[in-house]
């Protein structure tokens, strides 16, 4: 299945979706090679563009802030993705559920495609936000992947699907913390002052 099939169908189809997905053999380096960078790609140039010629009133425009925030969501995507799956996967008996590296990344990348896909309106930061609510999709997304990825029965959805959100949320909120604080330092930007030109 290509990108752009996938994507597409992760956002209209996804039930039928997911039944293809659980037939496919699981590679982590491919879905992180050939879904996830091309798809992270959109909010970081969107990003990049917005922060650095656009502009947001509190920062102005900044070539530079344009940059720290790319860095922050390209980053951010891979890292999440990456230690969200493992939780998730390490927490898969407690929900009995398999237990299965594969899947779990399976399940965590293939549920982002909404917050990837709709993070090209970080173009205008002013109303970059939107594209996380519109993102926000993807829980329900990850419901509906949970039992053909990881064989969640449907009376331990709900309870895996909560944990599986809170961990997505805190370890998205403490990588975006962490590289900010180095990313900004690096740059030298200050989060308590005006940074445009």
């Amino acid at each position: 299945m290509n990108l752009v099939d996938r994507a597409k169908n992760m956002i209209l189809t996804p039930k039928t979706e997911w039944e293809v997905i659980s037939s496919e053999e699981p590679n982590t380096g491919q879905i992180l090679t050939g879904y996830v960078l091309p798809l992270a790609l959109i909010p970081t140039i969107a990003a990049f563009i917005g922060y650095s010629f656009i502009g947001f009133s509190f920062w102005g425009r900044s070539m530079t802030y344009g940059i720290v925030q790319a860095l922050i969501i390209f980053i951010n995507a891979f890292l999440s993705v990456l230690i969200a799956s493992f939780v998730i996967d390490a927490l898969a008996g407690s929900f009995g559920s398999q237990k299965n590296s594969g899947r779990a990344t399976q399940l965590v990348a293939y549920s982002m495609t909404p917050v990837w896909v709709f993070g090209i309106l970080n173009i205008f930061p002013v109303i970059g936000w939107l594209g996380t609510l519109l993102g926000l999709y993807g829980l329900y997304l990850m419901y509906l992947g949970l039992s053909p990825t990881m064989k969640t029965p449907e009376d331990k959805k709900i309870g895996y699907l909560l944990v599986s959100i809170i961990v997505l949320i805190v370890i998205y909120f403490v990588i975006a913390a962490i590289l900010s604080a180095i990313l900004f330092s690096i740059f030298g930007l200050s989060l308590l002052h005006n940074i445009a030109p």
